[in-house]
């Protein structure tokens, strides 16, 4: 049975990808529920006849009332016994049926299926977001509001069918009822209504805004504390844990703060709803009561008037409660709207194709990015890289070497200019297919939270066993790989890297990372500091593998230690954002120009510190 209604709604159907999603609050919402339509309509429907069941069987008690109170017991059992009898299998057969169906397409259909449709297209569209739009935010808040926003989604959903539709229909049941006894009953109950009505829409607007501020502190502590935990190494480092602790205490209070002012609110609307409640179950059972005395109701009335007054009190603070849940709910969910409904920065042309490399020319154009600054990255870089060159870039930092790799992998868009691989400019095809064909060994190497096996493999996951060994043999790694242990007694290509890697060394994440480059063998070859984490003997052992790595393939080298490019073909020297000067390195050398300064003022291999205080006296 419950497999029958988890099925009914399938959470990872096929949808079309919005580079721009909805940015207003029910269409967003009117997107994600579309796969629910039918289903909420069965949905509304259950909870409509779940509903005047329960307003039927007040009305069935009060005629209970009626008969009972006659003069002769027994003759009135005596005629009303089959209906009671039906009313007692209706009760115990059809009324639990109604509900198991209510409860079931609530429960088991709709919450589980909508959060994790929720969740797996928001982070499908996060994914989707470029390399800059991530370094603009903290990653801890964008999980936060990528894990709150579905149970948040489900959350309103489940108040509107559930809290929402019961509560309205009851309403009407209750005016259908009371109106075939006595119109008179009904004008307490509409009064009560529309003063319940106006303290809903002052209370809602209130806590509206309310809802959202203490949703957005709590993510900002999320961001805090997970930047506090990502970044631990230099918390202990520099003995700041009560510096840390203050930072986040900062937020933490913020939320406090928040908390309490929509907590104000609330406390506000029960005690006014209290009063409220009490006017009409004094009005209404009043009411019914004079009725009866002026011969006007029976018994059986006062019965349901009173039970209906007392239904509707106890109903309308589990009713302001949803109503509050359901608010905040969708606080939090235009809360997340503000991350997981941002526009995609960076996307394919409609019409682009798959880059077809044939021999990995390069050709930079032009080519000018500030990052909307004006000035910092590149200014007019015009530079050809003839297919299996091998060049190296140096320079200060700051002179534009990051920059320049992040336009080749399309992390963003120049801002002026072209990047043509084998004729084809990059800005014409698809992303994918660009970073299929390059491979990339940074400098600061950060590894996912798996196994060692599941991070060689990510640079081809169709490998073999053998060929992703062989890999770690080429990158020095398989040694090392074979003595890991994990916590959970993991050992070898099993064993757990943790979070970025950081149960390994440097130097052990830097050779899995040259692991997992060999095993992609792209015929274009980026290399970002690709030794800077290893030490002598291990460099000196793994610069052969590289150079063998390098063999028929473009190869963009980045370096500070410049030994480790002097073999290069070229070695390209920018600064300032442009080329300064290019050459093998004895030309430039014999140029006696800004690489002749940096090889001459270099230590252990790396430029020299001196050098921006040079650059500041020229």
């Amino acid at each position: 049975m419950f497999r029958f209604f988890e099925n009914l709604v399938d959470p990872y159907v096929a949808y079309e990808e919005r580079d721009e999603p909805p940015r207003r609050l029910v269409p967003f919402l009117r997107e994600y529920a579309r796969p629910f339509r039918g289903v909420f309509a069965v949905a509304i429907v259950v909870k409509v006849l779940t509903a005047l069941t329960e307003v039927g069987l007040i009305w069935y008690m009060g005629r209970i009332v009626d008969f009972l109170s006659g003069d002769d017991p027994r003759a009135a059992l005596a005629a009303h016994w089959l209906e009671i009898a039906a009313a007692a299998v209706f009760v115990l057969c059809l009324r639990p049926f109604v509900a198991g169906l209510d409860v079931a397409l609530l429960h088991n259909t709709i919450v589980p299926n909508l959060r994790t449709l929720v969740s797996w297209r928001a982070h499908r569209h996060i994914l989707r977001q470029p390399v800059g739009w991530f370094e603009n935010d903290f990653a801890g808040r964008i999980a936060n509001r990528v894990m709150q926003t579905p149970p948040a989604t489900s959350d309103a959903v489940y108040q509107l069918l559930d809290a929402m539709t019961f509560a309205f229909t009851t309403f009407l049941g209750s005016v259908a009822l009371l109106s075939t006894v006595d119109s008179r009953l009904v004008v307490p109950l509409v009064l009560w209504f529309l003063g319940y009505l106006l303290l809903l829409k002052v209370s809602v607007a209130k806590v509206a805004p309310a809802a959202q501020a203490a949703s957005g502190a709590r993510s900002a502590v999320t961001g805090r504390i997970v930047d506090s935990y990502a970044n631990i190494h230099s918390v202990k480092l520099f003995a700041h844990d009560d510096r840390e602790i203050a930072y986040a205490g900062e937020v933490i209070e913020n939320a406090r703060t928040a908390l309490q002012r929509e907590m104000r609110i609330i406390t506000r609307m029960d005690i006014i709803l209290t009063a409220l409640n009490g006017a009409l179950i004094v009005g209404l059972s009043g009411l019914s009561i004079w009725l009866w005395y002026s011969d006007a109701a029976s018994v059986g009335i006062v019965a349901v008037a009173t039970t209906m007054a007392l239904r509707l009190n106890n109903m309308t603070y589990w009713i302001m409660w949803a109503s509050t849940a359901l608010v905040q709910a969708l606080g939090t969910v235009a809360e997340g709207m503000e991350t997981i409904a941002q526009p995609i920065g960076l996307v394919d042309r409609p019409a682009a194709s798959d880059l077809q490399l044939n021999e990995g020319r390069i050709e930079i154009r032009g080519l000018s990015h500030h990052y909307g600054r004006g000035s910092g990255g590149l200014a007019a870089i015009d530079l050809t890289i003839e297919p299996g060159e091998k060049i190296g870039i140096v320079g200060r930092s700051g002179a534009g070497k990051s920059t320049l790799v992040k336009l080749l992998l399309r992390f963003y868009d120049a801002e002026a200019g072209s990047i043509r691989i084998d004729g084809q400019d990059i800005a014409t095809v698809t992303q994918s297919s660009l970073r299929r064909h390059i491979g990339m060994v940074q400098q600061e190497t950060s590894l996912l939270h798996r196994s060692v096996r599941d991070n060689i493999l990510y640079g081809r996951p169709d490998a073999t066993e053998a060929q992703m060994i062989e890999a770690a043999r080429r990158a020095e790694a398989h040694d090392f790989i074979e003595t890991l242990r994990d916590p959970a007694g993991r050992g070898g290509y099993d064993a757990q890297v943790g979070e970025r890697g950081v149960k390994l060394s440097g130097g052990q994440r830097q050779r899995i990372a040259l692991a997992r480059v060999i095993l992609k063998d792209a015929p274009i070859l980026v290399l970002d500091e690709a030794t800077s984490a290893l030490d002598s003997e291990v460099e000196a052992a793994i610069q052969s593998t590289l150079y063998g790595v390098m063999e028929g393939k473009t190869v963009i080298a980045i370096a500070h230690r410049l030994s480790t490019i002097a073999r290069m073909d070229r070695i390209v020297v920018l600064d300032d954002g442009r080329v300064a000067e290019e050459g093998t390195h004895a030309q430039l050398l014999a140029m006696n120009g800004l690489y002749a300064r940096f090889w001459e003022r270099q230590s252990g291999g790396f430029i020299g510190i001196d050098d921006e205080a040079e650059k500041a006296a020229e």
